[in-house]
């Protein structure tokens, strides 16, 4: 199978790498593509906003499916960005889903716990659940989300959470570089959801896609690691594993914290149906941030 990769030098594109040459003997040919290109890092152009531009790439290579890692995923950027954000999170995924249902090909996209949160609640966030963004960057993902519902194609979008890599900027390595450098550092405790390690998303991605389970499985997955922790507890673990024992990490509101969006208070993903229908086993959100630490430490 010819599989397209749209983001490929960002968190998840780069673990799509990794996870792709780990796969090789398989069979299955990816092209990594991104608008920004990395010296070192062969990809391919290409300009989702630019749906001629996915036509004759799909055209010339083949390609049966497309991986969706491109995102516009600055949140509080996003307020004062809409159109950028609304370009790349919406419009360019209904490209994407446009030119799927052409050839009859899969899309799978990547979107966001962020489509929930204004309404309150205190249990796991189902794949049926009415999407309540509170800000214009989870507005941006729901809309692209239903622009691929009505194109047509064949899809399957996973919504993830608190995505963090060895990889590019993420809350992981920042909290590194805080927690080595400071002597104090509060952090909020009233947003809880679970951390997701690009590296085990990429996997699931990986599986489902070349064991074309997706085949009369098409639909909305939720993905992220396993368990529930608040940002505070997320650094607590991080200072703990890299050995940054002498910065005090305290907890504390989000309002100590002014911003132009308000972020979800609670967004724990439910995934149960992406482990029934797929087999996708998901790995405990410690166990593999002990897993990237070891990796950017080493």
């Amino acid at each position: 199978m010819n599989i397209l990769v749209t983001g490929a030098n960002g968190q998840l594109g780069n673990e799509l790498r990794i996870v792709a040459a780990q796969a090789a003997k398989g069979g299955d040919n990816y092209i990594f593509t991104d608008v920004n290109q990395v010296e070192g890092v062969e990809t391919t152009y290409l300009d989702i906003t630019d749906i001629d531009a996915i036509q004759k790439m799909v055209s010339d290579n083949g390609v049966e499916a497309i991986i969706n890692c491109a995102a516009y995923t600055n949140v509080d950027g996003a307020e004062s960005n809409r159109p950028v954000a609304e370009l790349l999170n919406a419009t360019a995924p209904e490209n994407l889903a446009k030119v799927m249902a052409e050839v009859g090909g899969l899309l799978v996209h990547v979107s966001t716990d962020y489509v929930f949160g204004k309404e309150p609640y205190n249990t796991p966030c189902k794949e049926d659940q009415t999407g309540t963004p509170t800000g214009v960057y989870g507005e941006t993902k729901l809309l692209g989300e239903q622009k691929i519902m009505a194109s047509g194609c064949n899809y399957i979008i996973i919504r993830t959470a608190w995505l963090y890599s060895e990889f590019g900027k993420n809350f992981c390595k920042t909290m590194l570089n805080l927690t080595a450098t400071k002597p104090e550092l509060k952090v909020v405790f009233d947003q809880v959801g679970t951390p997701t390690y690009a590296y085990d998303l990429a996997k699931a991605i990986c599986d489902i896609v070349t064991e074309r389970k997706y085949v009369g499985n098409t639909g909305v997955y939720h993905y992220s690691n396993e368990g529930v922790c608040s940002w505070f507890d997320f650094t607590k673990m991080i200072a703990e594993y890299s050995g940054q024992t002498e910065c005090s990490v305290q907890p504390c509101h989000s309002d100590e914290f002014p911003s132009p969006v308000t972020r979800p208070s609670y967004s724990v993903l439910d995934k149960t149906k992406i482990k029934q229908t797929f087999g996708v086993a998901v790995p405990y959100w410690t166990d593999s941030l002990k897993i990237c630490i070891k990796n950017l430490k080493g």
